[in-house]
């Protein structure tokens, strides 16, 4: 089995003009893929859609 492709965006929250400290995603239909943008050739976080919008639904963004 192949790996896709993956698309990565960081959230509009996260600064535009400096890598800073940020997460990434990439999302396919069978999994969410999360990496820091720091080091984005090092491990990754891989979940399953109903994991990330549980983790998603259980965060409080403060500004």
């Amino acid at each position: 089995m192949s790996t896709p492709e993956l698309h990565w965006f960081k959230s509009s929250y996260s600064s535009s003009n400096e890598p800073g400290d940020c997460v990434e995603v990439a999302t396919t239909p069978a999994l969410v893929y999360v990496r820091d943008s720091k080091t984005s050739g090092a491990a990754r976080l891989t979940v399953t859609p109903a994991a990330w919008t549980d983790f998603l639904e259980g965060t409080v963004v403060t500004s």
